[in-house]
């Protein structure tokens, strides 16, 4: 999904987006009992300071029972001294995460992660329901698609 997130900033003009991923929190142990997949090589580990250099952000996680994965959490957690100075006040800022099924808990795991991007005085950028009803002609890739572009074109009126 990121991945696909990432293609459609880069189709905006004048965007360039990179990709990041946060540390893993659990035990390779555990890892494996989960039968988690692995992690990409290519994709290098973020740093809470280095939020501070984009213009906007799309931020995807895995929800676990109606939550952001722990691991997005711990990396929020270590955002305090941003928040202090509100280094990421003013910044656009929308969310994707994906579930195991559909009652994943869906609607709940993106309004717990709101308040993430609101502490820091980011603008939420939802996709919402816009595209009427051919909304339901679109596949998923296409809607996350559609809310990187949408927040991009918000992030270069606000320059």
């Amino acid at each position: 999904m990121a991945r696909e997130i990432q293609r459609g900033a880069n189709s905006v003009e004048g965007v360039e987006a990179t990709l990041w991923q946060v540390a893993e929190t659990l035990p390779s142990i555990v890892l494996q009992k989960m039968k988690a997949p692995p992690k990409p090589d290519d994709v290098p580990l973020i740093r809470p300071e280095q939020l501070v250099e984009a213009d906007g952000f799309l931020v995807g996680f895995p929800s676990r029972f109606g939550v952001m994965a722990a691991q997005c959490k711990a990396f929020f957690d270590a955002t305090n001294s941003l928040w202090e100075t509100q280094a990421l006040a003013g910044k656009p800022a929308g969310i994707f995460w994906s579930t195991g099924f559909h009652g994943g808990g869906q609607e709940l795991t993106a309004l717990t992660a709101i308040t993430q991007l609101a502490h820091h005085g980011m603008l939420f950028v939802s996709l919402g329901h816009t595209f009427g009803s051919g909304m339901f002609e679109i596949d998923d890739i296409n809607l996350m698609v559609l809310e990187c572009m949408r927040v991009m074109e918000l992030e270069s009126r606000l320059k």
